[in-house]
């Protein structure tokens, strides 16, 4: 009897989780820079956003969402929301994945970003933009604590920012109002600034006019790139892990909202119609 199988598991796609829709923009860096692999995103749509959420309901809602790209045959999942790689990461990494599977990964988007932080900056001052949550967690703060001591990261919180993204204001002159507003205040806590890390998957939709009200020398960072080249550094040192993960350069979507809204919104971050299916967490 062949008895493959229960020592090399089947190759299972690439996870990708967000509690709504602004992962799409890391799934299409990984993507593009890792065109190879299978993905499978599950957006958590009906529940989000995350951003005002308790540590304790992003926790539950983000390990539910885990266990279910899991059971469709994921080895390891990237939560590619920063309010969930705030809250839900560590706890998941250390308390779950030992008990569920300790062969199977986890990894989120705040700590690869944290790692090029200081390749970024030319006065080690870096500003973060985000969500209530991510800013309030200071999981930025942390890591850069860890990483480079010296770098001064001082967060800011947009809570306008997804709203105007997810109704299709992100080109209107209220969104203009908008981020010059937030940017100026996070600019008037730290003159010093010089790098703006967008700490929010929707946020690149707002890219035009982030730069357009960053001041002269200020740069705007996006993740995607950071983050799918982080992937591909990790895949190349996890061998293990790689050869686990299926490779006909597919993508499969998955919501907990209507497939028709997903389907409708996506175009809006990827530039292309998709299907999705609906399924209950």
């Amino acid at each position: 009897m062949d008895n493959t199988h229960d020592i090399y598991p089947a190759a299972g796609p690439i996870g990708v989780f967000d509690s709504g829709y602004g992962g799409l923009t890391i799934l299409q860096e990984l993507r593009f820079h890792l065109p190879q692999y299978d993905y499978l995103y599950l957006g958590d749509n009906a529940r989000a956003p995350y951003g005002n959420r308790s540590f304790e309901l992003v926790y539950k809602f983000t390990l539910e969402s885990v266990k279910a790209l899991f059971a469709r045959g994921c080895h390891l999942v990237i939560l590619a929301c920063n309010t969930a790689s705030a809250k839900a990461l560590r706890t998941i990494q250390q308390n779950d994945l030992p008990n569920i599977d300790p062969s199977r990964r986890v990894l989120g988007i705040i700590r690869p970003t944290v790692e090029h932080l200081a390749t970024l900056t030319r006065s080690g001052h870096v500003g973060i933009l985000g969500t209530k949550g991510t800013v309030a967690s200071r999981s930025y703060e942390m890591e850069a604590a860890k990483l480079s001591p010296d770098l001064t990261v001082t967060g800011h919180a947009c809570p306008m920012w997804v709203p105007l993204v997810e109704n299709g204001e992100a080109w209107s002159d209220g969104a203009d109002y908008f981020v010059e507003k937030d940017i100026s205040q996070l600019m008037a806590a730290d003159p010093l600034i010089d790098r703006v890390i967008l700490g929010c998957t929707h946020y690149p939709l707002l890219l035009d006019k982030i730069c357009r009200h960053l001041p002269d020398g200020v740069g705007a960072v996006t993740q995607g790139t950071i983050v799918a080249e982080s992937l591909a550094d990790y895949l190349r040192r996890h061998p293990e892990i790689e050869c686990r993960l299926s490779k006909g350069a597919g993508a499969t979507f998955l919501t907990t909202e209507q497939s028709e809204k997903f389907t409708d919104m996506a175009s809006l971050f990827l530039g292309q119609p998709v299907k999705a299916r609906h399924i209950e967490l």
